[in-house]
């Protein structure tokens, strides 16, 4: 790993370090102050896009726990919570002609034109999802595992499984990407699940707990997607992908080794990690599924055995979080498909 010295004190540091652990000067003092002048612009712009994503860039730049950072965090937050003002200057859109017409044509029309932003959005998400699949390497490993699952399961099955996998391996990808850090398409191997190779490391353990706790957030969405499918349906296919899909994503919060809860504990002090325990255990309670009983048992030997230093406030609610709605959804029980 390349290394680098301060300009204050002379003390050598790996080039992933955001400050110095000898006279904690901010190693991109100079960037942080750049990007903060610039948000200020844009603040007082009303800007309120691009002062967000220049609050992002800096984030990473500060250590975890910090003054500066819990202050950006703060203000990302009144950002996201803030109503959007409405502009006096431009006319207002108009519906297109088609749309202005009588009776439930007409209505369902105008429905459409007002929900397009929705649509565009959605439609981007599923391009992006697409992104993965137009890679060789990614296609022949899915469908390899697809063999493999239909074999056991029946093809419907096995496919619905397997892109609640994609979705979540995708989530991983979306996540580095906001990071700025180059990673690999999804890989499947068949029997034991599906993998995302990154270039780089995270600069920070909280950017890491989040792209780790990004993949079990789109899986929750996969889950909440095959649900739904159900209530329209009923077909109880789809609630058994989706049952699958958040035991699948409930299991990846296991916080050892390299699977996505230990990337997220590694972010935690050892009060958090409690706090962690605490749910799972209240999950067990809850669904008296016996994953919870052992993610709790896991969870409090990670929290004795060790615990960062500065825990990291915004990754224990995302994780809490997590616990809830796959609690949630492992309630509704598991139909044959």
């Amino acid at each position: 790993m390349s290394s680098a010295s301060c300009p204050s004190c002379d003390t050598q540091y790996s080039s992933s370090a955001v400050v110095c652990p000898n006279c904690q000067r901010l190693v991109h003092g100079d960037e942080l102050k750049a990007l903060a002048a610039k948000a200020e612009v844009a603040r007082k712009e009303d800007d309120s896009v691009g002062e967000r994503l220049l609050w992002q860039e800096a984030i990473p730049l500060l250590p975890v726990g910090s003054k500066q950072r819990l202050s950006i965090e703060t203000r990302l937050a009144e950002i996201d919570s803030a109503p959007r003002a409405e502009s006096s200057t431009p006319a207002p859109e108009k519906a297109p002609s088609w749309a202005s017409g009588g009776g439930v044509m007409g209505a369902a029309a105008l429905v459409l034109w007002k929900l397009k932003g929705v649509l565009l959005f959605g439609l981007g998400k599923l391009k992006f999802l697409t992104l993965g699949l137009s890679k060789a390497s990614t296609l022949f490993s899915f469908l390899a595992s697809f063999a493999v699952y239909w074999s056991l399961w029946g093809w419907r099955y096995a496919l619905g499984f397997l892109v609640a996998m994609y979705i979540h391996e995708m989530g991983h990808v979306a996540a580095l990407r906001r990071y700025g850090i180059p990673a690999s398409a999804p890989m499947f191997v068949p029997g034991l699940g599906a993998f995302v190779r990154m270039d780089k490391h995270p600069a920070t353990t909280g950017e890491d707990a989040r792209i780790g706790l990004a993949g079990p957030e789109w899986g929750f969405a996969a889950a909440l997607a095959s649900y739904a499918m159900y209530a329209l349906t009923a077909a109880p296919i789809w609630a058994a992908i989706g049952y699958s899909a958040a035991f699948l994503n409930l299991f990846n919060l296991l916080p050892i080794w390299q699977l996505d809860g230990g990337r997220g504990f590694a972010a935690l002090t050892r009060g958090q990690r409690l706090i962690i325990a605490v749910a799972f255990a209240a999950g067990w309670a809850i669904t008296r599924q016996g994953l919870f009983g052992l993610l709790f048992v896991v969870a409090v030997y990670r929290a004795f055995a060790d615990g960062a230093e500065n825990g990291d406030l915004g990754v224990v609610g995302r994780f809490t979080t997590l616990i809830a709605v796959f609690a949630a959804m492992l309630l509704l029980g598991r139909p044959t498909p």
